[in-house]
């Protein structure tokens, strides 16, 4: 395992655009590799256990979600705090931060190892869960659940090296637990028959995997960012100011579950056939949306860290550098997909019907796809320079509300999927609308203040 700064950027000084594409790159790998891995989990059980299987897999993302999102919020926090404290060259605060976010990690984990295991079925319950489906769903989340713990160690791992500029070594690291995760999915559910159960084992293998390399590595590397087991805390301090970013993004992404919870029920009231498609469909959006939002997340760490080294004219540039990456590579990748929709849903299940459906959301779901990165890229340009609240606020109103209010109103007079599928690319547009109007009204004029008196100060002496 290689040690020292080589993998590590110095995102204050350069151009922009190479650098935030360089930063960005082993993300999209990275996520498109954790996808392939999920999407592997879901194409197994699909064609070798049967559209009910896949239906369960399918369908407990936004349940999971639900429970998992709201602590994963906080390792948004995490990257915040510790990239503002590199930009500023603050090493002992970047030592307290790494301590307390790995600490907040495994509270975390355990936390939401209980939650999961007392109410998954409950849960499924309340989303109308088919009785054909919601015995298998049960038991993926129950053993989804158990490898929690692992789960937040990797994610709070991942974003200390992101806060200091290294998106490589989670690449490497996610690679060797996602193929592991592949031969896991084969032996359990082709050779032992296991189906959900196969899948969730695998799941759980590779968390536990990746978690075990991150620590390694940062049990081993030197610098501000290793970790001393004997010096884990919760500095109250850094625990206040990483929840100051991380609550209301964990609130945000655990009302967006809500959100989305609500349309689940509605796909879920049509039937384990409508739900496979859904699934199958859903599956393929999340490669063309983790390789958007890795922008986002570079957005997040170069404004946050450009902001403690107070340059604030790369502050301002770098939302717009972001919208231009990830905006291109959501239109090519959303009519892409489009264009290879029924080939891409046949790899999950072969079902004539279940393609069928699938179409339908992919059709209007795809073309406007790339609305979704000027929602998550003014949300991670607002939080980088210390707004926590409003980002949250704008989020949950434009996106989550929007959606509740659409299903209940909107869709309840003309129940069709096409017209439920239309209350995300409504919610999108709105919510980008509304951050980037927060920017230029309350964020930027701030900083614009805060620059001239720092060139007055300058000036004086």
């Amino acid at each position: 395992m290689r040690r020292g700064r080589h993998y590590e950027m110095d995102m204050t000084k350069g151009p922009l655009m190479p650098q935030m594409i360089r930063f960005a790159i082993p993300m999209v790998i990275t996520s498109i590799l954790q996808l392939l891995y999920n999407a592997a989990d879901v194409i197994v059980v699909g064609r070798f256990a049967g559209a009910d299987a896949l239906a369960a897999v399918g369908s407990t993302g936004s349940l999971a979600g639900l429970l998992t999102n709201f602590f994963i919020g906080f390792s948004l926090g995490t990257n915040v705090v510790i990239a503002h404290a590199n930009g500023a060259g603050d090493r002992k605060r970047m030592f307290r931060s790494v301590h307390t976010a790995i600490s907040l990690a495994l509270i975390a984990g355990v936390l939401v190892m209980v939650l999961g295991l007392f109410l998954s079925r409950p849960m499924l319950h309340m989303m109308d869960s088919p009785e054909n489906v919601i015995g298998l769903a049960d038991l993926y989340l129950k053993i989804y659940f158990i490898g929690m713990p692992f789960n937040m160690l990797y994610n709070f791992g991942a974003s200390i090296l992101r806060a200091v500029g290294d998106t490589k070594r989670p690449l490497i690291y996610l690679s060797v637990a996602g193929a592991v995760n592949v031969v896991l999915n084969l032996i359990l559910v082709i050779v032992f028959h296991m189906g959900v159960a196969g899948v969730a084992i695998a799941t759980v293998a590779s968390q536990v995997i990746s978690a075990v390399f991150v620590m390694i590595y940062l049990l081993r590397t030197e610098g501000p960012i290793k970790v001393h087991l004997h010096s884990l805390c919760l500095d109250k301090e850094c625990v206040k100011d990483i929840l100051k970013v991380g609550l209301p993004a964990g609130l945000q992404s655990s009302l967006f579950a809500i959100s989305n919870v609500t349309i689940q029920s509605a796909i879920n009231s049509k039937g384990s056939l409508v739900m496979a498609g859904n699934a199958a469909s859903a599956n393929l959006e999340g490669f063309i949306y983790a390789s958007m939002n890795t922008f986002a997340s570079a957005a997040l760490t170069f404004v946050s860290t450009n902001r403690g080294a107070k340059q604030y004219a790369r502050v301002r540039k770098v939302p717009w550098v972001a919208l231009a990456a990830a905006g291109t590579l959501g239109i090519v990748m959303g009519l892409g997909a489009l264009a290879a929709g029924r080939p891409l849903l046949s790899l999950y299940n072969s079902d004539p019907a279940v393609i069928e459906w699938g179409m339908v959301r992919m059709a209007i779901i795809m073309p406007t796809y790339f609305l979704v990165c000027g929602m998550d890229i003014g949300a991670s340009q607002m939080r980088g320079m210390g707004y926590s609240i409003t980002p949250m606020i704008v989020s949950l109103s434009g996106a989550c509300l929007l959606r509740v209010l659409w299903v209940a109103t909107i869709y309840a007079a003309n129940p069709t999927l096409e017209t439920l599928y239309w209350s995300y690319p409504a919610s999108w547009l709105l919510t980008s609308l509304a951050h980037f109007a927060c920017y230029f009204l309350i964020a930027r004029p701030k900083l614009l203040k805060i620059e001239r008196e720092e060139a007055a100060l300058v000036s004086e002496k």
